[in-house]
C-alpha cells in the first residue's frame, strides 16, 4: 500500500552482544535504537561517547537492519527476535528500568534465583533462594561478570515478575555470601549465556 514505508533517515549505531568472557561488536544502520533491540535478541545500543569514539576506527563490520543476510553471530540473534516478535507480552518490560524476576537455576541444584535487573539485562542484587528456604544475597562486587542474564523484550518474562516488596523481603532476610561462591556462579551464567549463542 502506498505511503506506508518508514522514510525515517537511519543512523549508526553501536552495537554490543556481551556473552560473558567476550563481546561481538557490529556498526548497525537503523532509524533508532529502539529498532535495534527490537530486531535483535540479547543486544544493546552502546552510546557511552568514549566507548564510541574507541571503536570508530576498529574496522567493525557495518549492517544495513534490513539486510537479506546477517553476519555470524547476528544472524542467529535475528532470528531469535523474529521468533518472539507478534507475540503476547513482547517487549512488556522492555522500558522499565528496573525489574524483579524469579528464575529458575537449571543447572543442578533446585534454587531459584531472585534477580534485580535493568535495561540491558544486568543485575544490580541478586539472592539465592534454595528448596529449604535458605537465602544469600549478592551484588555486581561480588561477581566475577555481570553480562546480561535476561533480555527484557522475551515474552516469557512477564510470567516471571515478582514484586519489589517480594525481593526486598528475601534480600533483607539473606545472608552475605562468601565472594568464591559467586564467582562460581558468575562463571555458570556466562556459560549458559555462551551456549545459548553458540
Amino acid at each position: 500500500m502506498a505511503g506506508t514505508e518508514d522514510i525515517t533517515p537511519k543512523r549508526t549505531f553501536l552495537v554490543l552482544h556481551d556473552y560473558g568472557m567476550g563481546g561481538l561488536w557490529w556498526w548497525v544502520h537503523a532509524r533508532s535504537a529502539r529498532e535495534v533491540l527490537e530486531t535483535f535478541a540479547w543486544v544493546e545500543v552502546i552510546t557511552d561517547p568514549e566507548t564510541l569514539a574507541g571503536y570508530r576506527d576498529e574496522g567493525l563490520e557495518e549492517v544495513d537492519i534490513e539486510a537479506s543476510r546477517m553476519p555470524p553471530g547476528l544472524d542467529g540473534l535475528h532470528v531469535e527476535r523474529a521468533a518472539q516478535r507478534g507475540l503476547a507480552n513482547f517487549g512488556a518490560l522492555a522500558d522499565r528500568d528496573i525489574v524483579h524476576l524469579r528464575l529458575r537455576d537449571d543447572d543442578g541444584e533446585p534454587v531459584d534465583q531472585l534477580v534485580e535487573v535493568g535495561p540491558d539485562g544486568r543485575r544490580f542484587r541478586q539472592v539465592e533462594v534454595a528448596e529449604d528456604g535458605t537465602a544469600v544475597r549478592s551484588t555486581p562486587d561480588d561477581w566475577l561478570f555481570n553480562t546480561p542474564v535476561v533480555d527484557l523484550f522475551e515474552p516469557a518474562l512477564v510470567d516471571r515478575e515478582i514484586s519489589r516488596s517480594d525481593f526486598e523481603e528475601q534480600w533483607a532476610r539473606a545472608r552475605q555470601e562468601s565472594t568464591d561462591h559467586w564467582v562460581v556462579k558468575s562463571d555458570v551464567l556466562s556459560d549458559r549465556r555462551r551456549s545459548e549463542t553458540a
